[in-house]
């Protein structure tokens, strides 16, 4: 696989040193088991995979060097690079600018820009709409474009099942940037619809097998489906694709059941539906693959680090929450010298602070991993943070040349 450059201050001496090892020792990819980390009186599992990606480490190859190779000039991303504030504040720090932000409202009108201003895809995509916008105003939008390849990958496939007369169904975050990007691509070609998730899916049961008046389909679903769209024939075919993000295992199950659903209708023509399993994404799979692998670790707790607006991030804490206590941070300033931790509430939307999040025991065990697009210097701080409060831990450096040995 290709290696990016990126700056040198995103990387880490003590995650570089396990990552080559784990993959001199397991080529394949295939063993899911965590890495030990034995300080002596803490260990830390650190899962198998997280961190960048082959899609984010692209954008920031590209977005930094087109900083680097075009000084004096005006320089705009559309919305933020990469779900991970400390990319995107060094961004901004460097001199580009925010366009717009997450949900697509703007901090700078189209009218502000002119034909000699470079406008950065992010590694989410964009809209054909905004495509089309940026050629109008004299700006190439593919010349600087760090859309991540399987996010292409899913359009192409897309396209492809809608040319032979699918209709799409895109499991994905209705308002999410990448989500919007491959509404706009897959209605091009044929009818698209976005479901949020498995309860979302069930409730097109009704609509496939005609069980209902079709009519209240465009209130249930209002904002989520292509202009034009008729539930009264638009259901003859489908395939499911999704958000790269979004929990593999939950992509399939919402396309297991609607295959189901649709072949029943059918008397069991599964031609009715589309095999789209080739689209989920490796790193997505591969970081939730290996926090299950974690999880069969007897441990304290887990600490995910990651953008809190990061979906691929909030599965993985989604998946943690299911086993054990879990702490969700931006970096390891939220980690505090008197041994609390301000974390992030998934499911409440908030911050909270809990004191002593430590537990008081002979030998602490912590999991821990971090979104895709959390880069590996910012993991290692959580990890010397940790360690600053067990004076009598093993150093980094004996840790890493012990593993070596």
């Amino acid at each position: 696989m290709k290696a990016f450059e990126i700056p040198e201050f995103y990387r880490s001496p003590l995650i570089t040193a396990i990552k080559q090892r784990r993959k001199l020792d397991d080529k394949m990819k295939k063993d899911f088991t965590p890495t030990k980390l034995d300080f002596g009186p803490i260990e830390i599992y650190l899962a198998r995979h997280f961190g960048f990606c082959y899609g984010v480490e692209n954008a920031i190859e590209i977005a930094f060097k087109t900083v680097n190779e075009n000084p004096g000039k005006r320089i705009f991303l559309l919305s933020e690079m990469i779900h991970n504030p400390q990319v995107n504040a060094d961004l901004l720090q460097s001199g580009v600018r925010f366009i717009m932000d997450t949900l697509g409202n703007h901090y700078i009108g189209w009218n502000e820009l002119n034909n000699e201003d470079i406008v950065i895809i992010p590694a989410f995509g964009t809209t054909l709409e905004t495509e089309q916008t940026l050629k109008n105003i004299g700006i190439d939008p593919l010349l600087y474009n760090t859309t991540c390849p399987f996010v292409e990958k899913v359009w192409n496939r897309s396209e492809q099942i809608a040319n032979k007369g699918y209709t799409i169904i895109i499991h994905g975050k209705p308002q999410h940037e990448e989500t919007r990007a491959t509404f706009s691509h897959s209605s091009h070609s044929g009818p698209a619809l976005v479901v949020n998730d498995l309860t979302e899916a069930k409730k097109l049961e009704k609509y496939i097998l005609k069980t209902t008046a079709l009519t209240n389909f465009f209130e249930e679903f209002k904002g989520q489906y292509s202009e034009g769209f008729n539930p009264e024939t638009d259901f003859e075919r489908i395939g499911v694709v999704n958000q790269t993000t979004m929990l593999a295992s939950d992509t399939e199950e919402i396309a297991d059941f609607l295959k189901q659903v649709i072949t029943q209708q059918g008397s069991g023509d599964t031609d009715r539906f589309a095999d789209t399993k080739d689209t989920l994404c490796y790193a997505t799979n591969d970081n939730q693959s290996a926090v299950m692998g974690m999880l069969h670790v007897q441990a304290d707790l887990a600490i995910v680090v990651g953008g809190y607006n990061s979906s691929n991030t909030s599965h993985l804490v989604e998946l943690c929450e299911s086993k054990l206590p879990t702490y969700y941070i931006e970096n390891d300033s939220k980690i505090k010298a008197d041994g609390s931790i301000t974390h992030y509430m998934l499911h409440d939307h908030m911050e909270i602070d809990s004191v002593s999040f430590l537990p008081n025991t002979t030998k602490t065990r912590i999991l821990i991993t971090s979104g895709a697009s959390c880069p590996d210097a910012i993991v290692e701080q959580v990890i010397i943070k940790i360690l600053g409060f067990f004076p009598e831990a093993h150093s980094i450096d004996a840790v890493i040349n012990k593993m070596n040995d």
